[in-house]
Parts: structure tokens; sequence; C-alpha cells
């Protein structure tokens, strides 16, 4: 019998996951979760509204793309209490930052299948639609604010480590710490950080992947994982391979190691850009990414100068 207190539909959801994709009878949810089957088929329409994959079959219910759910209980258990997962939000971000105020553990994430409103750097809107992996770290390091940014180097580096691992995709990092697969962008990083004192209160990397979805409609220089390919992926696979590289990666900090790594997985090192900021913009051929994550750069005249921050275009 299942607890009153508990989440009906998450508890269906659990139920078809377990089946892996086999059709689940209504008399056996209704049995499993002491509930009717006229309750049983209300809650499965609610899920179907807000966009869970349920299908409805002759002989009951079943999960499509079951290795694709992103539920807690989905996880590794290492990762399960640290696991926010909504359905629709404004931005992961936002609620990342709610949820680090409130003692949200460190190495905690926040996903949402949909975000309304996703931004990414110097506030450009981000397209998140169905099919992709929306979702915001958050940290808590014990770092001073100067620092820090050798975690947005290690979260791209990871990502795109991981992301090499299971597919064999050419994924180069972009300064500051996009994705590009195959001159496209892939994946789009972005950092907000508060502190407290001299300290890091928390930092939070949100990370916006294009892997089942079709970015191209609303960013023709977009591309997802599905485009190359040709087949869905799992977003859990990913998310997953990616946290348990991240995680290993930052119990230590290596800033040399780090940043060495990066470089060779960078495709912006050597490339002609243009690097635009909210006032102003520089273009030059990049030379190096120094040791406080700035890209250094070489005009037209033979001038170098240190960029540290801005959107980066290769030109």
């Amino acid at each position: 019998m299942v607890n009153e207190k508990k989440n009906i539909k998450e508890e269906i959801l659990k139920t078809l996951y377990l089946a892996k994709g086999e059709t689940v009878s209504g008399v056996k949810l209704s049995d499993v979760l002491n509930i009717s089957r006229v309750a049983v088929w209300k809650h499965i329409k609610v899920l179907k509204g807000s966009g869970v994959d349920v299908e409805s079959r002759p002989k009951g219910y079943g999960l499509l793309n079951h290795d694709d759910l992103l539920l807690p209980f989905c996880f590794k258990k290492e990762f399960q209490n640290k696991i926010f997962h909504f359905q629709e939000l404004e931005t992961t971000m936002d609620k990342a930052k709610f949820l680090a105020k409130n003692d949200a553990p460190h190495l905690s994430v926040v996903i949402a299948e949909n975000q309304t409103t996703g931004r990414g750097r110097l506030n450009r809107k981000w397209f998140s639609s169905k099919g992709g992996l929306w979702f915001t770290l958050i940290l808590k390091p014990n770092t001073p604010p100067p620092l820090a940014y050798i975690y947005n180097f290690a979260a791209s580096l990871s990502l795109s480590r991981s992301l090499k691992g299971l597919f064999d995709v050419n994924v180069s990092v972009k300064w500051p710490n996009d994705l590009l697969l195959d001159g496209k962008k892939l994946a789009g990083l972005l950092s907000e950080m508060e502190t407290r004192g001299d300290m890091v209160e928390f930092i939070n990397i949100g990370i916006g992947i294009n892997v089942n979805n079709q970015p191209q409609k609303n960013e023709p220089k977009a591309i997802s994982l599905k485009d190359v390919l040709h087949k869905s992926v799992s977003r859990r696979l990913i998310l997953e391979t990616f946290l348990h590289d991240f995680t290993n990666q930052i119990q230590k900090i290596d800033y040399p190691r780090i940043m060495g790594q990066w470089k060779e997985q960078t495709s912006t090192i050597g490339s002609p850009v243009r690097i635009e900021t909210l006032t102003d913009f520089h273009e030059g051929l990049a030379v190096d990414v120094d040791e406080t994550g700035a890209l250094i750069i070489e005009d037209k005249t033979g001038e170098t100068k240190k960029i540290i921050y801005g959107d980066c275009f290769h030109t």
C-alpha cells in the first residue's frame, strides 16, 4: 500500500520506470498504489499534459524513453538526494539561487524539462525546447571569490570529456565555457556567484545541452547530439557521466592541471575571434588563456589584450 503522503504521480512514474518500457495494466497500478483505476487514469492524463511520455495502450500504460527519465529515483544513489526535478521553470538558475539560500547541499542539481525564460550570457534569451538537458549545479566550495573561476572551466572540461567519451563526437570548448560540435553551438554555460565576507557562499553554474531537441529553428548556428548521431540518446546517462567526472575533478582542485587540460580541448586558441561585452567589442587572434582564465588576444597591430569577460565568437 502506498503511503497517502507520497506523490501519487511520482509513484506511477516509478512503477512504469521499473517496468523498463513494458506495459503495466491499470489494474496493477490501482493495486500497487491503492487508488481506483479512474484515479490512475486521471493522474496519467495530468502526466501526459505536463509533457511526460506516458503511452496509453490496449492493456495498460507504458513509459516511452524510460532511460531518459530525470526524476531523482532514476539516478545512482550517490546523486538521488541532490536532484531537484521540475517539469517547467522560468529558469533553473533562479530556482537554484532560491535553493542555495535555503540549505540545498553542495553539488545539488536543479533540472527543468522546459524553461520559459531561459537566459544565456549578457542576458541573451536561451531557447530551451523539449528534449534538451537544462540544469543548474549548486556548488558551495570553500574558496575565495578570485579563485572561483576554475569551477566554470572544470565544468566545461568535464562536459566536453564526458560527451567525447560517450559518443565519440568532435566536441571542443569555446572560451569562456561554451561547447561546440563540428563548429556549431552544442552547449552553453552560465555562472552566478554570491559571497559572504571574504569567501564564496555559493556558485551556480547553469548548463544547457542540445541533446534530442532541434535548436536550429531559433538558433541557426546551433546543433544537437541527435542531429549528428541520427538517434535519440539518454539525457540521464549524459548527466550522470558528467556529474561523476566533475565530482572527481573538484575533490582536490589542481589549477594548472585543469587549465592545461581545458586548453587541450579548446578550439578558441589559434582562432580569430570577436569578443562582445555590454558596452564594447574586441577583435583579434586568440593566442592564450592565462592562469586566471582570461583570454589573451592579439589585434591587427600586434598589440596583446587581456579579456576578462564577454561573449566570444569565432570569426
